[in-house]
């Protein structure tokens, strides 16, 4: 038999009934409250984009650092840039993929993770320029200035890149939400600065402070500046 009465549940469920035999009706779950919105579905999208530019990025990084400790016992290092030679210039693209060990490698890792997800939070397109500009303007101006007889490897350069872009978008854009950006990422890796000053050996003080000023030029050219409307005249 099929139950006719109003508001009866779904084929094959058995409606409820009191001791007088009367349907009892239950209220329905909505449930269009556990179904993610719009908005959810679009914030969760973006961070899994975000994951995988992220994840691959630095990941080809540490793939770089395995085969070159398998299978040229750190021989690969010496693609890195020499300052005013000829074969150093490749260093320039090649050094931010190079590292000296895993220990290396991991010390960049994570501002590298952290502030290309700070890069990405306005436009992901962003991460490319930035990093783009910092790791050009770092490394030519290593092999210009970089001392004699030297080979400068690291994605330091684009660490101090990012931070640089970081810390003086919110000059250039002079908005409150990018400034109070700046404002964070400075309160975090503040103290990262003085690693662009000389006088720690082994240290790359010329790539630092070349990569933090690539970031700050990368920020003057990508920084969205209100457009002032010209004056009425009556």
């Amino acid at each position: 038999m099929r139950d006719s009465t109003p508001g009866a549940r779904a084929a094959g469920e058995v409606p409820l009934r009191n001791a007088r035999g009367d349907t009892i009706l239950k209220p329905m779950a909505d449930r269009s409250l556990s179904r993610p919105t719009d908005s959810r579905l679009a914030f969760v999208s973006e961070i899994k984009t975000q994951g995988a530019i992220l994840g691959g990025f630095v990941g080809s990084m540490w793939v770089t650092e395995g085969v070159d400790n398998v299978l040229f016992r750190g021989g690969l290092d010496r693609y890195g840039i020499q300052p005013r030679s000829a074969e150093g210039l490749l260093g320039v693209l090649a050094a931010p993929f190079l590292h000296g060990g895993f220990g290396h490698l991991m010390a960049n890792t994570i501002p590298l993770i952290v502030l290309g997800f700070f890069i990405m939070l306005r436009r992901k397109r962003d991460l490319l320029y930035v990093s783009l500009i910092s790791g050009l303007v770092g490394g030519l101006g290593t092999w210009l200035i970089g001392g004699a007889n030297s080979v400068h490897i690291g994605a330091s350069i684009l660490v101090f890149g990012y931070l640089g872009y970081l810390l003086f978008l919110g000059v250039f854009e002079r908005r409150f939400w990018t400034i109070l950006g700046s404002a964070a990422v400075f309160f975090l890796y503040g103290g990262a600065l003085w690693g662009v000053l000389p006088g720690n050996p082994g240290i790359s003080w010329e790539g630092h402070a070349f990569g933090l000023l690539g970031g700050i030029f990368a920020a003057r050219l990508l920084a969205v500046r209100p457009v002032r409307s010209a004056p009425v005249r009556v």
